[in-house]
């Protein structure tokens, strides 16, 4: 009776201790976006204090309201991937290879028909622009799920082969021209913010909440944190990946009409440094390299950091050589204060039964001493 009596206590301790464990989890989310939001405060305070005059000019507020959404994106995109415990190096190949798709179906039927004919065609040209990223995406999907190649070797053989056949499709030129549409919201506003940034929230908030809050989002998670768990929880693997890089890719697509919305020409070479950056932005925002762990609202705002940053280093006239030094300084003093964080929590030892308060261990040695 009395190791009954143990065994139920026990099993109501472990269910007492699981909001518990998401409590802790839920703190240690909003202390990573906490910090987030400390970093952009004080990052926007330094270079309006440094250079008031041109950083705080509604202008250049606007221009960083209208920069973020294109890496942003770029950003969402390696998160969903990095998620799986995975990586998607292809994705800004991906989002040129979308703007080509766009710009040349418009320049071709404006040439034809006639830029009227054309401009009523915009939501077929924008349509297939997010149908060119869905179907790249699924060639890494298919690679990486179906074939078992790594991905971060198969993305950097599709980044290679679509920049390949993008510089054959344009024969190594810049395809200018884009749909009507699309470049009047590239321009647009909405109480003074670019309509370019709502499209990042927007997307922003469908991912977050299909990563939190449907089932597809906690297979994803559980992917990443533990395959061998989430296989032997019945989870296909093979479907879980396909559809993250398909939606990796179809993001990968938008921020390509966004490229076209700034700017309505596309190249094969715009935006090759944004690999490196979204991976900046990614990890700085909260998202765990290994997998399982990222916050939307984390890369939202790193992305905003990273582009406040950006500006002020305009602003102040500094060189972009000297801007790739500051974002590797602050991926650098993140993880490291991520690491001595992690590893001060594993020097803590854990409670013994006497400082859990737990009766039932010094009742159980008082039995077996009789």
């Amino acid at each position: 009776m009395s190791d009954l009596n143990t065994q139920s206590r026990s099993t109501a301790g472990n269910a007492a201790d699981r909001p518990l464990a998401k409590l802790i989890s839920r703190v240690q989310v909003q202390r990573g976006t906490g910090r987030m939001v400390l970093l952009l405060i004080a990052v926007f305070a330094l270079f309006a204090l440094l250079n008031p005059r041109v950083f705080l000019n509604p202008i250049n507020l606007q221009n960083i309201g209208v920069g973020a959404p294109e890496i942003g994106l770029i950003s969402l995109a390696m998160m969903i991937a990095m998620l799986t415990g995975g990586i998607d190096l292809s994705v800004v190949a991906i989002a040129n290879m979308s703007a080509i798709t766009v710009s040349s179906l418009y320049t071709a039927v404006a040439a034809g028909a006639g830029p009227e004919v054309a401009g009523s065609l915009s939501l077929l040209f924008v349509l297939a622009g997010l149908g060119m990223g869905a179907l790249l995406g699924a060639v890494n999907g298919v690679l990486i799920s179906v074939v078992g190649v790594t991905p971060i070797l198969t993305t950097l053989g599709t980044m290679q082969l679509f920049n390949g056949l993008a510089l054959v499709w344009t024969g190594g030129v810049t395809i200018s021209g884009a749909p009507p549409a699309v470049t009047a919201i590239g321009k647009a506003t909405l109480v003074g913010v670019p309509v370019l940034f709502l499209v990042l929230i927007l997307a922003a908030v469908v991912i977050a909440v299909v990563i939190n809050r449907t089932a597809i989002g906690r297979k994803i998670q559980l992917q990443g944190a533990n395959p061998v768990a989430a296989r032997y929880s019945g989870i296909s693997s093979r479907s879980t990946l396909m559809l993250t890089y398909v939606v990796s890719g179809v993001l990968g697509g938008l921020a390509g009409l966004v490229f076209l919305a700034r700017n309505p020409s596309a190249s094969a070479d715009y935006g090759s440094s944004y690999v490196l950056l979204a991976i900046v932005i990614a990890v700085l925002g909260g998202t765990n390299p290994n997998g399982g762990f990222a916050t939307v609202l984390g890369v939202i705002l790193a992305t905003l950091t990273l582009q406040v940053v950006s500006s002020g280093f305009t602003a102040m006239r500094l060189s972009a050589y000297e801007y790739a030094i500051a974002q590797g300084v602050l991926l650098i003093a993140v993880m490291v204060f991520d690491q001595l964080k992690f590893r001060r929590r594993r020097k803590v030892p854990p409670p013994t039964p006497s400082e859990t308060g737990d009766p039932a261990i010094p009742r159980r040695g008082k039995e077996r001493a009789k």
